[in-house]
């Protein structure tokens, strides 16, 4: 397990996918999740525990400790609804935590705001106070610092990565200063730039 801290109250970790397997083309083998603290909720995108016993342990007395520091509830958005990977997990640890996303549709925690894809089946997340985007599957890092479109293969049978694009338009007004991906490398620097010749 990777874990990085990028501001206050907003981190991400990546372990490895228990599905991937070496043959998988186009995403790697670790996937990202993120951690953050709002004023009215620990939010995690996206999370997925650690599957070596150790580290999951470890992960989870650390989220224990957050949690109980802040006393807030805890809130699961998923980008898409094949990402529930721990969701189930973490909220049997945490009654009351609310899972939100494409498939179980809810309010946002305050400083989260929710933007759908409807062509990729998927939503994204935007967190304006760290100026951050979480998408799902929908962005990828390219492997050299940058971001690329998902492969056309991963969308919606008779959906073309065009019609993607359009909806994806909106986030280059944001402003956009770090693109916390599930799959690739996190952008940290130059992200609106990224954005834009992901989208091009």
């Amino acid at each position: 397990m990777r874990v990085e801290r990028l501001a206050e109250g907003l981190w991400r970790w990546s372990s490895p996918h228990p599905d991937w397997t070496p043959g998988d083309l186009g995403w790697d083998a670790e996937v990202g999740s993120v951690y953050l603290e709002t004023l009215d909720a620990v939010v995690l995108v996206d999370p997925l525990i650690p599957s070596d016993a150790a580290q999951a342990e470890r992960f989870l007395l650390h989220l224990d400790r957050d949690v109980e520091r802040l006393r807030l509830p805890v809130a699961v958005v998923l980008t898409a609804a094949w990402h529930r990977r721990s969701a189930d997990v973490i909220a049997g640890r945490y009654p009351g935590t609310r899972i939100i996303g494409p498939a179980s549709p809810g309010t946002a925690p305050r400083g989260v705001v929710l933007m759908p894809v409807p062509a990729a089946d998927e939503l994204m997340v935007w967190v304006p106070a760290h100026r951050a985007l979480v998408p799902g599957d929908v962005l990828l890092g390219d492997g050299d610092g940058g971001l690329r479109l998902c492969p056309a293969s991963w969308l919606p049978e008779g959906t073309s990565p065009d019609a993607v694009r359009a909806q994806l338009a909106p986030v280059l007004e944001l402003g956009v200063e770090r693109v916390l991906v599930s799959h690739g490398a996190p952008v940290t620097e130059g992200a609106a730039a990224a954005l834009a010749s992901a989208l091009a």
